[in-house]
């Protein structure tokens, strides 16, 4: 691990990410590991990270090969470089980035599992309501499939984040950042159906504005919530590996089947970056033929 006190450079980087990116401290971490590689890299070359060139960074990019490094786990420590170098030039510490012209590795498209509507409402479906959590269960799901919400966002959902009148919930992401999402008038229906029994819960301290509780009257736990859509995957007998976000993947997948934009579509998952979003614009290629098939010019009759 890098120690920020022994390198200047690090430490004023560090602050860079916490303080003008307000990245979280895992983000930060996966960031430092990264520099770190780096500069065990160029330590042995020997040179000060400043005076790095584009040909060290390829044969850094050899020994990352070498070392059984995946693709994948290259592009993402490529990322992570590139940040520093853009660091340093905004800072005027070097006056041409080496990482400009550095090429990540080809890497596969890998695209997440999602569920079809009808897969959605047959999970949704076989759960029991006349079980004590099974109203909460059938708002969670109605929730994360309305809002497209990561799993940590689910849970940290509060009371006084819920606007229902106007068909919104503010939600809290990655960082702290703040944004409003769209949901529906099911999702909404079934957490006023929830506030039945969640009032009969004793809610501990600290924990009375959190909306999905647990049984003790506290905050639920991701892996609970991951336990849960893989019980009620295998009783509806959908025969997929899916997990909580698999339900954000057919939020977007099916808003982009049914129209929308991208943008929207990225402002609602809370995407910094819209190459982010882009990964949930797979279509599943029956759809895409059909809708070639139908609106393409190439494919319409002539007029007799």
């Amino acid at each position: 691990m890098i120690s920020f006190l022994d390198n200047p450079l690090v430490e004023s980087y560090y602050s860079h990410l916490l303080l003008e990116k307000s990245l979280s401290k895992n983000s930060i971490m996966a960031y430092m590991d990264d520099l770190s590689k780096l500069l065990n890299f160029v330590s042995l070359i020997p040179k000060k990270p400043e005076d790095v060139l584009l040909e060290d960074l390829q044969e850094f990019l050899v020994v990352l090969h070498e070392m059984g490094i995946h693709s994948r786990s290259q592009a993402r420590i490529i990322s992570g470089i590139k940040s520093f170098y853009r660091f340093l030039m905004l800072e005027e510490m070097i006056e041409q980035d080496p990482t400009e012209l550095l090429e990540a590795p080809k890497i596969g498209l890998k695209l997440p599992e999602f569920l079809t509507i009808d897969e959605i409402n047959r999970i949704i479906g076989s759960i029991d309501l006349s079980q004590p959590e099974g109203q909460r269960n059938r708002a969670i799901l109605e929730t994360l499939y309305s809002c497209g919400l990561r799993v940590s966002e689910l849970t940290s959902l509060r009371f006084s984040n819920l606007y229902p009148e106007e068909g919104f919930i503010k939600v809290e992401g990655k960082g702290g950042k703040q944004r409003l999402v769209p949901i529906s008038p099911v999702a909404v229906k079934e957490i006023e159906y929830y506030q039945v029994d969640r009032n009969r819960i004793k809610v501990k301290k600290g924990f009375e504005d959190i909306l999905f509780l647990s049984r003790r009257g506290t905050s639920l736990s991701r892996i609970m919530i991951f336990h849960m859509i893989k019980e009620y995957t295998e009783l509806a007998g959908v025969k997929k590996t899916i997990s909580p976000h698999t339900f954000r993947h057919s939020f977007a997948t099916h808003l982009l089947e049914g129209g929308a934009n991208l943008r929207a579509i990225q402002q609602m998952l809370g995407h910094e970056k819209i190459t982010t979003t882009e990964i949930y614009t797979h279509i599943d290629r029956d759809f895409l033929r059909s809708e070639i098939l139908e609106h393409h010019p190439r494919n319409k009759r002539r007029e007799a």
